[in-house]
């Protein structure tokens, strides 16, 4: 007869209501909420640029950069039943918008309400004050939140050869240099940006975007060089598709 198998206890979940916090990550100070919001309202996007490339009826959008989300609520504050200034309550989130004197900065935050977690700034505090004892002192207010998402994120700068999708520096360059063909080829990933420094030639270049240094005569008739040997550091060239026809150049290479 087979044994049967120990049944597990059910995990306990606990009843306990999570309660909201502001967490200023640079004191590790915890502002609780009086009342948790009722609602939270996240906001994110991205942002576009239109290219205006002339001849073209509308102008193509370009992808810039995704936008940093944006957590918004309203925090409630009543201290009528102790007849306590609600002011007490409220100043210490409103001075997280404040400069940090030893990082010249606001501080960094953490927005936690149970399995929330939300790594930000504060950005506004709007208060509304709606009740008021005989002498004046505010009792309950009501705080409008927004906090902006916080990312470090690591920059690297590179000079020359420029990887990746193309840029809407590139497809304007083009278009200024009259070759609307090459901006289109741009945007539409069919063709790379190389930006120029000093020492580069046209035949080098073809090289490490063609795979032929013979090749250098595409560059050229793509970006209408006359002068092949006068190619100035910081010019934008437009590279065609490694997969184009290779040409048969002799001679000089520039």
């Amino acid at each position: 007869m087979p044994v049967p198998k120990p049944v597990r206890p059910a995990r306990r979940v606990s009843n306990e209501l999570a309660k909201a916090l502001i967490i200023d990550t640079t004191t590790g100070t915890g502002h609780a909420v009086m009342y948790n919001p009722e609602e939270l309202q996240l906001e994110q996007g991205n942002v576009f640029a239109e290219v205006g490339i002339p001849g073209l009826d509308a102008p193509p959008l370009q992808y810039v950069r995704g936008k940093a989300r944006v957590l918004t609520m309203e925090l409630f504050f009543d201290t009528y039943e102790t007849g306590e200034d609600v002011r007490e309550h409220t100043a210490p989130i409103v001075r997280l918008l404040d400069r940090d004197p030893r990082t010249q900065a606001p501080p960094v935050l953490l927005f936690s309400l149970g399995r929330v977690q939300f790594r930000c700034v504060l950005t506004d505090a709007g208060q509304r004050f709606t009740m008021f004892r005989r002498d004046g002192t505010p009792v309950r207010s009501t705080m409008s939140v927004r906090l902006q998402e916080y990312v470090e994120v690591g920059v690297e700068i590179r000079q020359g050869v420029f990887f990746g999708s193309p840029t809407v520096s590139a497809a304007a360059n083009a278009a200024a240099a009259g070759t609307v063909a090459a901006a289109n080829a741009v945007l539409s990933g069919s063709a790379t940006l190389h930006v120029t420094v000093s020492g580069d030639t046209l035949s080098g270049i073809a090289a490490a975007y063609l795979g032929d240094p013979g090749r250098w005569r595409e560059i050229a008739g793509a970006n209408r060089i006359d002068d092949p040997f006068d190619l100035l550091p910081g010019r934008s060239l437009v590279i065609p598709a490694p997969g184009g026809a290779t040409t048969g150049a002799t001679g000089r290479r520039p």
